[in-house]
């Protein structure tokens, strides 16, 4: 059989042009307004993809120990819970990294490249003002849950046959992603304040 046509991304070895690579890296990458903190958390998506991964894989063990040996474990439910939403959380922060969080673009994308600029200053720094105060709610939980009235530290477990702290895990890595979150949409504010007007936003 001889090899189909090479596409315009080939060159003549049938390599990935360095184009096609380039706008491949590109599009798992951050845009450059998040500047340096928003490249890292682009780069730490990868990490925390493989929680979806762990929980699949915990999951059929866990589904082949109850149907077909009868020896279910009590850690397998609590643990991918608590994966997944490690994974579920450190999301949002990717999508915002990467600008692909969901948005209605109905006015924005009628706007001139001008105006668009100020209402990126403007939309960052209400989600900047917003995600402030999730973190300063989040903070509240996390007091309850990592510390005892006395002030020492005291982890909240979930209260079943084995009892993982993994409720207070959720809400620190909450709140760690809340504070994430804010300084990423005032570093945004400032790049897009001092980025020149002229510039396609």
């Amino acid at each position: 059989m001889t090899p189909g046509p090479a596409s315009p991304a080939d060159n003549q070895n049938g390599e990935k042009a360095p184009e096609a690579e380039q706008a491949l890296r590109e599009d798992f990458s951050a845009v450059p307004e998040t500047g340096l903190l928003g490249r890292l958390i682009a780069k730490a998506g990868t990490v925390f993809a493989f929680c979806f991964l762990i929980s699949m894989v915990i999951l059929l063990m866990e589904v082949i120990l109850r149907y077909v040996f009868h020896s279910p474990t009590l850690w397998a439910h609590e643990t991918t819970s608590f994966l997944t939403s490690v994974g579920f959380l450190f999301g949002g922060l990717y999508c915002i990294a990467r600008d692909k969080h969901i948005r209605v673009v109905l006015i924005y994308d009628s706007l001139s490249h001008k105006m668009r600029r100020y209402f990126n200053i403007v939309i960052s720094l209400i989600n900047c003002l917003a995600a402030g105060i999730f973190a300063w709610a989040s903070w509240q939980m996390v007091k309850r849950a990592a510390f005892a009235p006395d002030g020492s530290v005291r982890f909240e477990a979930s209260g079943s046959a084995w009892n993982p702290p993994f409720p207070a895990f959720t809400k620190i890595f909450l709140l760690i992603i809340l504070i994430l979150m804010t300084v990423q949409f005032l570093i945004l504010a400032w790049k897009y304040a001092v980025k020149r007007p002229d510039n396609n936003v």
